[in-house]
């Protein structure tokens, strides 16, 4: 069974499988670049090919190499990676490769172990590089391989618990085989992201049908047994949007833990009376103005946002621009890591006139 699987896989991939992705480009004998394989990986954890492809043409062509991405200062790498979404990614990745300066000679480490214990790699990522950029044999476990392998043997129980991943696992590095790894990587995440889909699955194209027990037992809806339902919680927040006579806008650059950490953001308080104190605690202002609310929506949470917009603001003299605060002209957000919504609310304040005091 496991070699047929594979082989059935294999077969499917040559005429249906992805061929063309930017990071598939063969480097030194034959082989994927692994930085450029590493950083697809990262990339796509939680996020969709076609959302990644733009964004990594950008990243590339401003850091083409581990050692550039090493030397990069971090406001560059949030600027690039603005918009993808869970920044410790990037963050975890700009750390990874200083380390792999310091200590791996600027290149990703090809023993498992030294690769694994780096920021952000985890067994299934490093697995993923090695595999595809060495051709070593390694199994991968994404949420796409997760669901493939799921409904293949049919496997009941959350993906996420210790237990159900354990038997994934075995069966992954089951169906591994020894030759074209790489290509059976990409296969089989190839298989989930196009033709298992989470919902209404394409099983007259799928080359695994007649062994999937999935779709034998009519249970493809069902598996993997979805997370147990829990209803996020709402947080509410006021950001400030202080803008002087000259467009500028006073941002801060958040603390390092919780969301968005590390990014350049607007400021925030918890209500309209503390938002207004604060304002006046950094410039000189007479007025406010209500701006659309909106909701962004958090793995965890969701977060109910009230934008207080202070036209005209005067920076009070005595506090400078530093590390965790400036004003800044819209010409400068392109090179700042801004989380998309605050970027989205800016960028939609900008069209508008600034109000006479």
């Amino acid at each position: 069974m496991t070699v047929a699987f594979s082989a059935h896989l294999l077969s499917w991939f040559d005429r249906h499988g992805r061929h063309d992705l930017p990071w598939q480009a063969p480097a030194s004998e034959g082989h994927r670049d692994a930085y450029r394989v590493w950083l697809s990986e990262v990339m796509l954890q939680q996020t969709q090919v076609a959302t990644v492809i733009p964004y990594f043409l950008r990243f590339t062509e401003a850091l083409p190499t581990l050692p550039a991405l090493a030397a990069a200062p971090e406001d560059q790498v949030f600027a690039l990676w603005s918009g993808l979404g869970y920044y410790r990614r990037a963050r975890f990745l700009h750390r990874a490769a200083q380390l792999c300066v310091e200590r791996h000679g600027g290149e990703l480490p090809r023993e498992f172990d030294a690769l694994a214990a780096l920021p952000g790699i985890g067994r299934s990522t490093a697995g993923a590089i090695l595999a595809q950029a060495h051709g070593l044999r390694f199994a991968i476990l994404d949420g796409n391989v997760k669901r493939v392998l799921a409904r293949y043997h049919g496997i009941e129980g959350h993906p996420g618990t210790a237990a159900v991943e354990k038997q994934l696992w075995q069966r992954a590095d089951a169906h591994t085989p020894h030759e074209r790894v790489a290509d059976y990587t990409q296969a089989i995440m190839d298989l989930g992201a196009t033709v298992c889909l989470r919902s209404r699955p394409l099983c007259q194209a799928c080359p695994l049908s007649e062994a999937c027990v999935a779709r034998r037992e009519g249970r493809t809806a069902q598996l993997p047994t979805p997370r147990p339902g829990k209803a996020l919680p709402t947080r509410n927040t006021t950001m400030l949007v202080l803008r002087d006579a000259g467009g500028r806008v006073l941002l801060q650059r958040r603390g390092p833990q919780g969301v968005w950490s590390g990014l350049w953001s607007l400021p925030e308080a918890p209500d309209h009376d503390t938002a207004w104190r604060l304002a006046q605690s950094h410039a000189q202002l007479d007025d406010a103005q209500a701006l659309v609310p909106f909701v962004h929506v958090f793995s965890h949470y969701r977060l109910a946002v009230e934008p207080l917009l202070f036209d005209g603001a005067t920076a009070h003299p005595a506090i400078a621009d530093n590390e965790t605060l400036r004003w800044c002209a819209r010409d400068e957000w392109p090179g700042l890591g801004l989380p998309a919504p605050v970027r989205s609310l800016l960028d939609a304040l900008a069209q508008q006139p600034l109000r006479s005091s």
